[in-house]
């Protein structure tokens, strides 16, 4: 894949979240820390767990330990901090890709998963899957929207083609 498509890919990733992030603060008051039957419990920590999910590839990719020991931060964080955690990681990681070289990014990462075991990953393939596993949780987020009962905003790909200025 070349660096070109995986920036496309986090971009599309920043302008989705901030869509979805921005369709949650404007939710009334409570409805994104409503217990539902999901796995993270309501759309707060499920967006958290992306934003956790984001740090432990970013220590991966820097070479350095995480500190986590669940896929969760302990406590809730409250919108406005995680909002402002995620939109710094998102930046964060358009930086990353935009310095890598096509050899840094085949360049192989092993690492530990929290749940035990040994991962291994290319430096691309760490980014694609933290852009992928956004798109599945913000999907989790958007069947919690129906339930509130409100609509989520529109955050496929083809969508971001189509209304976002590309390179």
């Amino acid at each position: 894949m070349s660096t070109l498509h995986v920036r496309k890919l986090l971009r599309y990733r920043a302008w989705a979240d901030q869509l979805t992030y921005r369709a949650v603060a404007a939710l009334p008051e409570g409805a994104s820390t409503a217990p539902r039957a999901t796995i993270f419990g309501n759309m707060l920590r499920t967006l958290t767990h992306s934003w956790v999910v984001d740090d432990i590839f970013q220590a991966h990719l820097q070479g350095r330990a995480h500190g986590y020991t669940s896929r969760n931060t302990p406590e809730p964080l409250s919108f406005d901090d995680l909002w402002a955690r995620q939109q710094a990681m998102n930046a964060w990681y358009l930086d990353y890709a935009t310095s890598l070289t096509p050899e840094q990014a085949a360049e192989v990462v092993d690492f530990q998963f929290i749940g035990g075991g040994e991962g291994r990953m290319s430096r691309e393939d760490i980014v694609l899957h933290v852009v992928n596993h956004a798109t599945y949780h913000r999907g989790f987020v958007a069947d919690m929207f129906y339930q509130v009962p409100v609509k989520p905003p529109a955050t496929d790909f083809p969508v971001f083609l189509r209304d976002v200025p590309q390179e």
